[in-house]
């Protein structure tokens, strides 16, 4: 090989290298992002690496770890080329990279298959006790539009997978006589799950003109809050919702005050994606290592590029 070719691929290496901070990026310590306890992106990501202790303890997490919402470690990886966090499927932009999770890449059709495996419930409840007959009848109607083809259709095209299909509201509507009439005086309000936000509103804006022009208020502050404000200590305050989101299931105790389950509902699957700088040159991660990255037993890039 002689010295031009040589020295072409040199630099060619160099370039590749410090992309991303060659030799200096693999020194690099990854700054690890989390959401909080209460979240459901957490608890699915936690659970879907095995690291089940962690869904709910940031006891067992690396040191200097930090906490974000959604947006947040968006943000956050977009700048920093040493980082790692994880974000639902369909936050999913060219501002940052998507990892392959056991080799299979973050997609619909790949979480429709089963061969995506890092994924989550998006599910919901409705609250037991309403200030007027109309506001449940209101609040009825929409869980059917939710579940009906219909719904299915705007929750697909929102980035999540649908779970049901029961029907054209076409046909369904003639079930809820509370939609043939005027509603833009009445407002139903829901919240939980930020994850969830993007189809929430979705939804809500696709149910109002086929529900009498009904008023409709998205306020997502977290999973947690799904419950709380529907059926928990908050559901009768200023924060009450008529529909509260979660984007895990339910848990034992937001279990308690409806045994029957006759007020809860999945609606989709959402896949749960790793995400790094752009720069990063990791594509593909398993679930072994990001129980690695999370606990700290994987600290630098180096670590885990000659894992």
């Amino acid at each position: 090989m002689n010295k031009t070719v040589l020295l072409t691929i040199a630099v060619l290496i160099t370039l590749v290298l410090s992309a991303c901070g060659g030799a200096d990026f693999e020194s690099e310590n990854i700054n690890v992002y989390t959401r909080d306890t209460t979240s459901g992106t957490r608890d699915g990501f936690m659970r879907g690496i095995g690291f089940n202790e962690a869904a709910g303890s940031d006891d067992v997490l690396v040191d200097g770890f930090v906490t974000s919402n959604n947006t947040g470690i968006m943000s956050a990886i977009t700048t920093d080329t040493a980082g790692i966090g994880y974000i639902s499927l369909y936050s999913v932009n060219d501002t940052i990279k998507a990892l392959s999770f056991n080799g299979v890449t973050p997609s619909v059709e790949n979480v429709l298959n089963d061969s995506y495996l890092l994924k989550r419930p998006f599910v919901f409840m409705h609250r037991l006790d309403f200030r007027n007959e109309t506001e449940e009848a209101l609040t009825l109607a929409f869980i059917a539009f939710a579940l009906s083809n219909d719904g299915a259709d705007v929750i697909n095209d929102n980035g999540a997978v649908a779970t049901n299909t029961s029907g054209n509201w076409s046909s369904l509507r003639s079930d809820h006589p509370i939609c043939q009439q005027d509603n833009s005086a009445h407002t139903l309000v829901f919240g939980g799950s930020d994850s969830v936000t993007r189809i929430a509103e979705a939804l809500s804006a696709a149910f109002a003109p086929n529900c009498g022009n009904v008023q409709t208020v998205n306020n997502h502050t977290g999973s947690g809050d799904g419950w709380r404000r529907t059926q928990g200590d908050q559901k009768d305050g200023v924060n009450y919702s008529h529909v509260g989101y979660s984007s895990r299931f339910f848990r034992d105790g937001e279990l308690e005050t409806d045994p029957s389950g006759a007020s809860r509902f999945q609606i989709a699957w959402d896949a749960i994606v790793a995400i790094v700088h752009v720069d990063n040159p990791v594509d593909n991660l398993t679930a072994d290592q990001l129980k690695r990255i999370y606990s700290g037993e994987l600290e630098t890039w180096g670590d885990v590029i000659n894992d």
